[in-house]
């Protein structure tokens, strides 16, 4: 009988189980407590659980783990990780620093079916979707292996983190348990390229949740061509699905010469963000191999970040980090595919 991840299962999910052996609900708050405090490894690890139930968990379950295949650290700090899963796939982390803050972009796929035009992630295609267990030991490896006490989590790495909800979910409420990873809401912000059902879905999960919208132009016409998703879910919709999310909103935004960085693109940016209240997020295009795509230049960049600024838009352009160790997601796993 093949042996589950006894991480893929919420606190919720773990009562029952125990309950089904013959054992008190705390025990469930007990083995969460072994598994994503104190990082334990193995059954027999957990010393405060009788030897019987250990036993029995041991025949049903193992505790998966991820296998570190390289880690690359840039010029600025920027750090980025490539993990190997049991079925010998790859997906990447990156570890960012910016002052007090120590972020961590997660994955949630192998791979991605969205093909967004100016994304690695999308260039490789869809593999599959992560489990809950191989979500959060991106986390556990970087908390326990490598001692990094994170500050906060984005799921804006390989895959569209809203196609993959089910896992998602189970993944956030596992970080956000206080036996489990006592990770404030607050603190956790999921990206997606306009997935409405899953937005929708993310409001009744956790209404204190950050959102980030993957825009990257302000028109039907445009992001059609530049996210494909826009053909099922129109801008207008999109716009409404985001407009009574109760979380922080951050409208991400691409810049890519000649294609989405004219000021006319400005001002029709600047109307949504205002409708929203939402912050906006200008990133400059980080180059990828076989994609004829080059990054709207210095110059261009401020003048297009001042025209949203003139407008009472609170807007900010990203620091490029990681450029010399390929830091966006999937420019590493895409070469091992």
């Amino acid at each position: 009988m093949l042996k589950k991840n006894i991480k893929d299962l919420t606190l919720e999910e773990l009562e029952k189980i125990v309950a089904v052996l013959g054992e008190p609900a705390y025990r469930a708050k007990q083995i969460f407590s072994w598994l994503y405090q104190k990082g334990a490894a193995s059954f027999e690890q957990m010393s405060t659980i009788s030897q019987t139930l250990r036993n029995k968990l041991e025949k049903k379950y193992v505790i998966g783990t991820v296998e570190l295949s390289a880690q690359l650290r840039s010029s600025d700090g920027t750090e980025k990780f490539l993990f190997k899963l049991a079925d010998g796939t790859f997906i990447e982390s990156v570890l960012i620093f910016a002052q007090e803050r120590k972020t961590v972009c997660l994955s949630t796929q192998v791979g991605c079916k969205f093909a967004c035009s100016f994304c690695a992630s999308g260039r490789r295609g869809f593999v599959r979707n992560l489990l809950p267990g191989e979500i959060t030991n991106q986390i556990l490896f970087l908390q326990h292996k490598l001692k990094h006490k994170i500050t906060n989590y984005v799921f804006m790495g390989m895959g569209e983190p809203l196609d993959n909800f089910n896992n998602l979910s189970k993944a956030i409420m596992i970080m956000d348990a206080k036996e489990g990873m006592n990770i404030g809401s607050r603190r956790i912000t999921v990206s997606t390229c306009g997935i409405i059902p899953g937005i929708e879905k993310l409001k009744k999960l956790n209404p204190q949740i950050n959102l980030s919208v993957s825009l990257h132009a302000a028109d039907d016409q445009l992001r059609d061509t530049l996210v494909p998703i826009n053909r099922r879910y129109r801008l207008k919709e999109l716009i409404s699905s985001c407009a009574n999310f109760a979380g922080k909103l951050t409208l991400e935004y691409v810049l890519i010469k000649d294609k989405n960085d004219a000021l006319q693109q400005a001002d029709q940016l600047a109307k949504i963000a205002k409708r929203l209240g939402a912050k906006v997020n200008l990133i400059p295009l980080s180059r990828v191999t076989g994609l004829d795509l080059e990054p709207t230049p210095g110059e261009e960049t401020g003048i297009f970040l001042k025209r949203l600024l003139k407008q009472g838009v609170q807007a900010t352009l990203r620091e490029s980090k990681g450029r010399d160790i390929s830091a966006a997601c999937g420019q590493l796993a895409g070469k091992l595919k």
